[in-house]
């Protein structure tokens, strides 16, 4: 399943790219540079294809997941793509009932409560029920520059199980750590068939078209340093490690700077960060044997463009041009930012980071 179909001169070029290059801790041209949500709302290119479907009619019809890639990616000037879908989809093949409400985001109508509602999820044996996505990848591979290369995601153990149990949106995670506290056994079982449902996903993800992919965990800030390290790093842990061999692993954590050091254990080979930690410090709490992506605050796109352009030189001067520094918001742009403005971010991080 994970060997690469493409082209072994396409595979050399992407290995020389930058974002690549960047990857591997090798010195580049410029520090490179992709953006969470850089296809979203913000843009109105993608507007104008969201207006016509649901969002899941977008995320599953290939041409069009395939068009808001590519295009985000032109218009922006980046130096990768990422596949445009959603972390949750995954879920449907495994038992949950899944919608998505304008207004509300994703709603979950079966919701795991308890051990004995564990036990009617399964773990995906065939990713065949997701090929829209495989399509998706095929599709955006062909048409991307071959200097572009193409990342994939899927959700992080701690946030899938936090959705299928929260059953949407949460602000305190009360009912996933009653599960995790009080039933470990039942706790660890949903784990392990979110990691085997995962580790199929990402592999097949790869052997479709993609060059690295991203693990968010955008939930697991809400833990604590012994919470994280009992009921979620072995997770993690298993996940990186079944992907790695055949790409490298972004590992995204949100929201706990206190969880650094777990996160570094838990394995990538770029660790991605938010703006809660200085890119110098969370680098060197890491090890400089990892590439780090990060980290500026996604709000500084709402500041004036000299102000903007300072934001960003204070992030690329932290990574004080140290090879393995892939520059990306501390999280998503927001739906009514400027697009100037974030083309601008692009231009900023070419332009000083070639200093």
């Amino acid at each position: 399943m994970t060997t690469s179909s493409l082209p072994e001169s396409l595979q050399q070029q992407l290995a020389e790219s930058r974002f690549m290059k960047a990857v591997h801790r090798q010195p580049v041209d410029t520090t490179p540079l992709w953006i969470m949500r850089q296809a979203g709302r913000y843009l109105p290119e993608y507007m104008n294809v969201r207006n016509r479907v649901t969002f899941m009619e977008l995320c599953k019809t290939p041409e069009l997941a395939c068009e808001v890639t590519v295009t985000a990616r032109e218009i922006l000037g980046v130096d990768a793509a990422i596949l445009f879908a959603d972390l949750l989809p995954i879920l449907e093949p495994m038992g949950i009932n899944l919608e998505y409400v304008r207004g509300e985001g994703p709603v979950i109508h079966n919701p795991v409560r308890s051990g004995a509602d564990v036990d009617r999820i399964h773990a995906v044996e065939d990713v065949e029920q997701l090929n829209y996505v495989f399509d998706a990848i095929r599709m955006i591979r062909a048409a991307l520059p071959p200097n572009i290369p193409l990342i994939g995601f899927a959700g992080a153990p701690f946030t899938l199980a936090s959705y299928t149990i929260e059953g949407g949106g949460s602000k305190n995670y009360v009912h996933t750590k009653t599960i995790m506290y009080n039933d470990e056994g039942a706790w660890s079982a949903l784990m392990e068939r979110l990691v085997d449902s995962a580790s199929l996903y990402l592999q097949a993800q790869i052997a479709a078209g993609c060059q690295c992919v991203q693990i968010f965990d955008s939930w697991a800030g809400c833990l604590c340093p012994s919470d994280y390290r009992r009921y979620v790093l072995p997770w993690v842990k298993k996940l990186i490690s079944s992907v790695e061999p055949f790409a490298p692993v972004i590992n995204f954590l949100n929201g706990n700077p206190a969880l650094l050091k777990l996160q570094r254990e838990a394995g990538g080979q770029v660790m991605g960060i938010d703006w809660r930690s200085p890119l110098d410090e969370a680098w060197k709490t890491f090890g400089y044997d990892v590439a780090i992506q990060g980290n500026m605050d996604p709000v500084s796109i709402y500041a004036d463009l000299p102000v903007l352009r300072q934001r960003v030189a204070d992030v690329l001067q932290l990574a004080e041009g140290r090879p393995g520094h892939i520059f990306n918001l501390g999280h998503g742009v927001m739906p009514d930012m400027n697009p100037d403005h974030v083309r601008a971010v692009v231009d900023f991080v070419h332009e000083l980071g070639a200093r």
